[in-house]
C-alpha cells in the first residue's frame, strides 16, 4: 500500500512539473540529463519585455516658438537629470571685465523670485530626492538637477527660476568675492598644478582672444564685477535661442510642456534684444606662458612631494565639428599617457606611447599624459610632462620627439588598441545618466542634433594610419603653445622648442656652455 501511495505522488509531481523536476541528480538516475541548451519540458514558454530598437536610441528635439531647444532621451529608472545648457562662458567676456562666467557659477541656486534662499531651493529638491549643480567651461554654462521623475514640474520651474530670475542680492555678490578669491589662493597653493597650467597654455595658445581669455577670474576684477555688470551680461546671453533644455529619463512630450509651462516668462534683468554679443571666432597664435615659482614645498602633509618642474606643449587640432575630430580623438588615445605611479593593466592604458617611450625609459621622468581641448572653431593638442628642475631641458626634448614621432606610421596593433580603448571608454561614461544629460545637452547646443553612440562607434572604427598621420602632419605645421611652472632655469628657449618640433628628429638644437 505504500509503494502505491509512493508510485502516485511521484506521477503526479512528474504530470505537475515535467521530467526536470523529478530527474534525480545522480547519474544513475532513470531519466537522462536535459541539456542546458534545450528547454525544460513541461516549462510554459517565458514572454520578454521588447523595446522598439529605435525608439530605445532615439533622442528627440523640439524648438519652442521662442528660439528655445528641447532635447530628451529616455532611460527607464525611477530617477531624470534635468538641465538647461547655455551658449555662454569665458569666452564671451571680451567686452567684459573677465571672470563674470566665474561669479554666475557661485552665484547659481542662490536667492530667486520665487525661493527666499539657497537651502529653500536644497530643502525643495530633497523632497524628491534631488540635488542640483552649476558648471561654467570657456564656452558652456550648464544648470542641472538629478531628482525622482514625478517632480519633473517642480524641477523645470525652480531650474527657470535660477537661470532666469535670480536675485543677485548684495550680500549674495559679497560671499561670492570671498568664495572666488578664496578659491584663487587655492589654485595657486595646491600641489596639483593641472588646472593652473590647463589655464596657462590657454592663454598661450589663443593669446588674448575667446578661449585664450582667463576662465578664472582675475584677481584685479574681483570687485570691478556687481550686479550692473552681471545683468548687463545675462541680458546679452542669456537669451531663449541660446539655451537648451535637456532631460534623460523623461518621456519628451512632458518636458515640452513643462518648458512651455515654465520657460516663456520674463527675466529679471528685462526683455530688450542682445546688441553687445560677442561672435568672435578664434585665432590660434601660439606662444609660451612662463610663472616662476617655488615648488619646493607644495606638500599639504607630512610625506614630501619632491620638487617638480611641469611643462605642457600644445599645437593646434581642430573643432569638434570637423571630420578630423575623430581622428584627434583617437591620437589622443594612442597617446595616452599618466603618473610615474599610475597602476594597471592594458585596460588603464600603460601599453599607449607615452608609458612605453617615455615613462618605462626614463625613470626621472614624474608625469608625461596627452589632452585634448576642442571647441567649436579651434582645439589644442597637448602634452604634460613634469620632471626635477635640472633635467627639464632633457624632458623637453623627450616631448617633442615624441611630437615628431605622432608623424610616423601607426602600428597596427597600437591603433586597434586605441581605437577598442576610445570606444569602451565612451560606452561606459555613456552608462551613467548624469553624462548621457551632458552629451544630449552640448551636442544639440552646438549641432542641433545628436550623433548616437554606435555613430560615433562606427566613426572610431574607421580610422585609419593614414588619418593619423595626415592630422598629425597638419597639426605639426602650427606654432607650438607653451607653458611652465616651477624652476625654469634649464628650461630651452621658445625658439628652440619651435625648432625642435620644425625638425626631422625633434631634438633641440645644441648649445655650448664654457662654464656650468
Amino acid at each position: 500500500m505504500a509503494s502505491h501511495m509512493s508510485r502516485c505522488r511521484t506521477w503526479s509531481r512528474l504530470h505537475r512539473f515535467g521530467i526536470a523536476a523529478y530527474r534525480k541528480y545522480s547519474s544513475g538516475g532513470r531519466y537522462p540529463n536535459v541539456s542546458l541548451s534545450t528547454p525544460l519540458p513541461g516549462i510554459p514558454k517565458p514572454v520578454f519585455a521588447s523595446v522598439d530598437g529605435q525608439e530605445k536610441y532615439e533622442t528627440k528635439i523640439t524648438t519652442l516658438e521662442n528660439g528655445l531647444r528641447v532635447a530628451s532621451q529616455n532611460k527607464f529608472g525611477q530617477f531624470c537629470t534635468v538641465g538647461i545648457l547655455i551658449n555662454s562662458g569665458s569666452r564671451h567676456e571680451a567686452k567684459y571685465p573677465s571672470g563674470i562666467a566665474h561669479f554666475l557659477e557661485k552665484l547659481a541656486f542662490s536667492s530667486t523670485a520665487q525661493y527666499g534662499s539657497k537651502d529653500e531651493i536644497l530643502l525643495t529638491l530633497e523632497k524628491h530626492g534631488g540635488i542640483c549643480d552649476c558648471q561654467t567651461s570657456r564656452d558652456t554654462t550648464m544648470y542641472a538637477v538629478s531628482a525622482e521623475v514625478k517632480g519633473l514640474d517642480t524641477v523645470v520651474s525652480l531650474l527657470s527660476d535660477a537661470v532666469l530670475q535670480p536675485r543677485l542680492l548684495d550680500e549674495e555678490v559679497e560671499m561670492t568675492r570671498m568664495a572666488v578669491r578664496f578659491e584663487l589662493e587655492d589654485l595657486n597653493m595646491r600641489p596639483d598644478p593641472e588646472p593652473l597650467l590647463t589655464e596657462m597654455i590657454h592663454a598661450a595658445a589663443y593669446r588674448g582672444n575667446t578661449v585664450g581669455l582667463p576662465r578664472f577670474c582675475p584677481a584685479e576684477n574681483v570687485d570691478k564685477i556687481d550686479k550692473n555688470v552681471l545683468h548687463s551680461y545675462l541680458r546679452n546671453y542669456y537669451c531663449p535661442e541660446r539655451m537648451v533644455l535637456a532631460g534623460v529619463g523623461i518621456e519628451h512630450e512632458q518636458l515640452v510642456e513643462c518648458a512651455r509651462k515654465y520657460l516663456d516668462v520674463k527675466p529679471v534683468w528685462g526683455t530688450s534684444s542682445a546688441t553687445n554679443v560677442d561672435l568672435s571666432v578664434a585665432q590660434y597664435t601660439g606662444g609660451i606662458v612662463k610663472m616662476e615659482k617655488d615648488m619646493s614645498d607644495v606638500s599639504l602633509g607630512p610625506t614630501p612631494i619632491p620638487e617638480l618642474t611641469h611643462i605642457m606643449i600644445g599645437l593646434e587640432s581642430c573643432s569638434f565639428l570637423e571630420d578630423d575630430f575623430i581622428p584627434f580623438a583617437v591620437l589622443n588615445m594612442m597617446m595616452g599617457g599618466g603618473g610615474s605611479f599610475s597602476a594597471g593593466g592594458p585596460g588603464k592604458g600603460m601599453f599607449t606611447r607615452l608609458y612605453l617611450n617615455v615613462l618605462n625609459r626614463h625613470h626621472w621622468m614624474y608625469n608625461a599624459t596627452a589632452y585634448h581641448h576642442s571647441y567649436e572653431d579651434s582645439g589644442l593638442l597637448c602634452i604634460h610632462a613634469s620632471a626635477d628642475p635640472r633635467q627639464v631641458r632633457e624632458m623637453v626634448e623627450i616631448i617633442t620627439r615624441e611630437f615628431i614621432q605622432m608623424g610616423g606610421s601607426a602600428g597596427e596593433m597600437e591603433l586597434e588598441r586605441a581605437k577598442t580603448q576610445l570606444k569602451s571608454m565612451l560606452m561606459m561614461n555613456l552608462e551613467s545618466r548624469p553624462v548621457i544629460f551632458e552629451d544630449v545637452g552640448r551636442q544639440v547646443l552646438s549641432t542641433g542634433k545628436r550623433k548616437l553612440p554606435h555613430e560615433l562607434c562606427d566613426l572610431i572604427s574607421s580610422v585609419t594610419a593614414s588619418d593619423i598621420t595626415r592630422v598629425t602632419t597638419k597639426m605639426l605645421r602650427s606654432k607650438p603653445a607653451v607653458a611652465a611652472l616651477g624652476d625654469l632655469t634649464e628650461l630651452p628657449t621658445y625658439e628652440h622648442i619651435q625648432a625642435a618640433l620644425s625638425s626631422k628628429d625633434g631634438r633641440l638644437p645644441r648649445i655650448y656652455r664654457l662654464f656650468r
